[in-house]
């Protein structure tokens, strides 16, 4: 009874929807196209018969394409359908990946659409990354016994107390799941208090560890350091959200009067606000530059807004120290494992809930250093900036994190091996 009023209402809501698309469009031009996948019409942009992994956005997709990768050369012939709700999502699929997966929007959890979407892909196995719970799509792939896998699944506290409230609707859904691979200890107890049963999980730890850092990307990094400023200390500000730029403008311009050379990267989270950045740096009276410009700084810029996508983990490679944003204001926080990977010391805020295990590890390490406010921030960047040693041990501790908890992703591959086809004995050669 309760999904048919959850679907009911969620028919009704589609004018809103659309209106909220729309007015995202102003921002983003994305949002006006490609609606018809929303509602399950993909019929010549996939191939049916393969594998369905759902990213819902920007840092899930990072998290899934080494699993991808992985799975294509063990699985070469094996269609692989890659689905996100939002269009920077889409983006980072098309430009890592491009044509080797098949793309297009998850539909909205409406019955028409789910049916339509299934009805053209019959996937032998559909897995979701971290935790995106929809009942429609869950209960249609469990008809059609379809396996549902919730790849690198975590459930915080605070998400585990608003699921709570509907307690016997959670278990009811979570019973239709095929297997869940949780982060950590804690994760599965929390899905286990919602009912989920303990043979239903299994710890992986977070394929988040599993990065894969090119050669190529490494040369670019050393490259473009020395173009940007072989002279001059840099430190990242990424994946900000609204109201921690003008934070982090106050702490840069305090930062000057000390360190007149320093060179801060400003990197928003969502594209839709590049341009709201831009317009804060400049009223700010800061010399700057964006990224998407191809400039090169010159010796008086102080401010280069990164505008481009698919391109932060190149900029964490040039940087001396950074801050993860989404973590002063209470957003949670972003992932501190890009710059970990490549040997950068961290700083967050106090919000870092959606990374709390992660968060901790690093701390404990002396990898990452939470910052309360302006203050504290401002006093943490200018002790590495005189203390280079210190933001050495820093960045090299974060890195022994980083390389001591690899190995979720061979885990969770062992996993899916029994929803796959028999790989070709030959895949590894």
């Amino acid at each position: 009874m309760w999904l048919k009023l959850y679907q009911g209402l969620f028919y009704l809501i589609q004018p809103i929807i659309w209106m909220r698309l729309l007015l995202r469009a102003r921002f983003t031009p994305a949002y006006r196209k490609r609606w018809s996948e929303r509602y399950g019409f993909c019929k010549k942009k996939v191939t049916p018969g393969g594998l369905v992994i759902h990213s819902v956005s920007v840092g899930e997709t990072i998290a899934a394409i080494p699993l991808v990768k992985a799975l294509q050369q063990t699985y070469p012939s094996l269609p692989i359908t890659m689905t996100t709700m939002t269009p920077t999502g889409s983006e980072r699929i098309l430009s890592d990946l491009g044509s080797q997966v098949h793309h297009v929007y998850l539909p909205y959890d409406l019955p028409c659409a789910i049916h339509l979407f299934l009805d053209t892909l019959n996937p032998k196995l559909f897995i979701i990354l971290e935790t995106e719970l929809w009942p429609t799509l869950i209960t249609v792939l469990y008809q059609r016994k379809i396996p549902l896998i919730i790849a690198n699944a975590r459930l915080s506290e605070r998400s585990a107390a608003g699921y709570q409230k509907i307690a016997p609707l959670m278990k009811s859904l979570l019973e239709r799941l095929t297997l869940v691979a949780v982060q950590n200890e804690e994760d599965g107890k929390r899905f286990i208090q919602l009912g989920l049963k303990p043979s239903q999980i299994v710890v992986t730890g977070s394929i988040k560890f599993d990065i894969h850092l090119t050669p190529e990307l490494k040369m670019k990094a050393v490259s473009l350091r020395k173009q940007w400023a072989p002279d001059r200390l840099i430190w990242i500000a990424s994946s900000t959200h609204e109201g921690e730029e003008t934070l982090l403008l106050e702490a840069q311009r305090q930062l000057l009067q000390k360190h007149p050379d320093l060179l801060l990267i400003l990197v928003p989270r969502h594209p839709e606000r590049f341009s709201k950045v831009v317009n804060l740096v400049r009223k700010s009276h800061f010399n700057y530059i964006k990224r998407s410009s191809g400039d090169f700084p010159s010796s008086t810029v102080q401010v280069i807004i990164g505008d481009t996508m698919g391109e932060l983990m190149l900029l964490y490679g040039i940087a001396d120290l950074a801050f993860v944003g989404g973590s002063l204001v209470n957003h949670g926080g972003h992932n501190p494992l890009e710059p970990a990977a490549q040997g950068v010391p961290i700083m967050m805020g106090p919000h870092t809930f959606n990374f709390k295990d992660i968060c901790t590890k690093l701390v404990l390490a002396q990898g990452l250093i939470q910052i309360a406010d302006v203050t504290s921030l401002v006093k943490t960047v200018d002790l590495w900036l005189i203390d280079q040693n210190c933001r050495h041990e820093y960045g090299q501790n974060a890195m022994e994190v980083f390389h001591q908890n690899q190995g979720a992703l061979k885990h969770l591959l062992s996993l899916l091996k029994p929803y796959l086809p028999e790989p070709p004995r030959d895949s590894h050669r």
